[in-house]
């Protein structure tokens, strides 16, 4: 009986014990957690113009980089850049490494089912770089040529969506790489015959590099920007966005956006 009674009492109190975790587990903390660490932990690409990069004295720069600081300091913590290798974001998202992923993150069938993602701040499109005066002239001059994509880029994702597979099949070879300055630079050797990479982000590096490459009228599809957080953390992402809404309204965004781009490119309303 005795033993009876220890056994009922081990598994009452296991029971209780799984049910305190799981209410513990089920608390968005996310919002407290970077207030309590005085740190908003920012993963990017430190690659990525004008979004997120190295400016000549070696400090990360960019658009989305000063959009993060006035929501830092709109929060009251610190804001810490962290350059991630892209392709293993998530990772880095899920196991804490970072706080959210901020740097040309786009809006994806996928993401939104993993992760927990802002109300998108800007607009872009997915396009083809080539060398001007090269034979490619529309997407469909890429058949049986090789296309230069960033290595767990949302470029290179999209190849595989349903309305494309039709057009990644025609496509001689598929090279990935890091980033698109490397990608960019295999172009210009001739070993890729196009770039698929972010619009924006084209337009400003062939005009800062001053390369003489051109994007295709003809663009693979159209996607938004927005900030990846963990699955689930609501409060956090709340936080961020109810700051964002107050650099919109007091026109700092507006001001952010023509820095970089001469007007005002977002669209978070």
């Amino acid at each position: 009986m005795k033993k009876r009674i220890l056994s009922l009492v081990i598994v009452t109190a296991m029971v209780l014990g799984l049910a305190a975790c799981g209410k513990k587990d089920g608390e968005d903390n996310s919002l407290k957690y970077i207030q309590d660490n005085k740190k908003f932990v920012l993963g990017l690409d430190d690659a990525f113009p004008p979004m997120g990069f190295r400016d000549d004295a070696d400090n990360i720069v960019g658009f989305d980089v000063d959009l993060a600081k006035a929501v830092a300091e709109k929060l009251d913590v610190e804001l810490v850049l962290q350059p991630i290798e892209w392709d293993a974001k998530e990772q880095e998202l899920n196991t804490k490494s970072i706080d959210c992923i901020w740097n040309g993150f786009s809006v994806t069938e996928e993401r939104l089912a993993n992760m927990t993602l802002s109300k998108p701040y800007m607009e872009n499109s997915l396009s083809f770089v080539v060398v001007n005066g090269s034979s490619i002239a529309t997407k469909a001059d890429l058949a049986g040529k090789a296309l230069a994509v960033q290595s767990g880029s949302s470029a290179e994702k999209s190849l595989d969506l349903d309305e494309n597979k039709e057009f990644k099949a025609t496509l001689g070879s598929i090279n990935g790489f890091s980033d698109y300055v490397t990608a960019l630079m295999d172009l210009e050797t001739g070993n890729s015959d196009a770039v698929l990479m972010d619009a924006v982000v084209a337009n400003y590096m062939i005009n800062d590099m001053g390369k003489d490459f051109v994007l295709l009228e003809d663009n693979l599809m159209a996607e938004d920007y927005a900030i990846g957080f963990r699955k689930g953390e609501e409060a956090l992402k709340n936080a961020v966005e109810e700051a964002l809404t107050e650099l919109k309204e007091d026109g700092t965004m507006a001001e952010i956006s023509e820095k970089w781009f001469g007007y005002d490119v977002t669209t978070f309303e």
